[in-house]
């Protein structure tokens, strides 16, 4: 009788070890498969903003050569506005 019990004891205690190993193993899957999900987005968010970046500096780059562009990169904040003439930043 002893035995017998000592036995159904660790058959139970096998199968709750064995049900957690899958619910533990399920859960690792899914934030496994998340964790790709958002480094891939990531990645991409990066190559965007590489590209953007570098569009940035060939239009201030530009600029030094066509100054018609001036306008356009003011109102997106790449190049500081100019200050009307007479006037010098810095001094009061």
């Amino acid at each position: 009788m002893k035995s017998n019990l000592a036995n159904m004891v660790l058959t139970v205690l096998l199968a709750v070890s064995l049900l957690l190993s899958v619910v533990f193993c399920l859960q690792f899957m899914f934030r496994i498969r998340e964790y790709r999900s958002i480094t891939g987005q990531i990645s991409g968010i990066n190559a965007y903003r590489t590209s953007v970046q570098q569009l940035a500096a060939e239009c201030l780059q530009y600029s030094e050569k066509n100054s018609a562009i001036n306008p356009l990169l003011e109102s997106v904040g790449l190049k500081p506005k100019n200050a009307p003439a007479g006037t010098r930043p810095g001094t009061n």
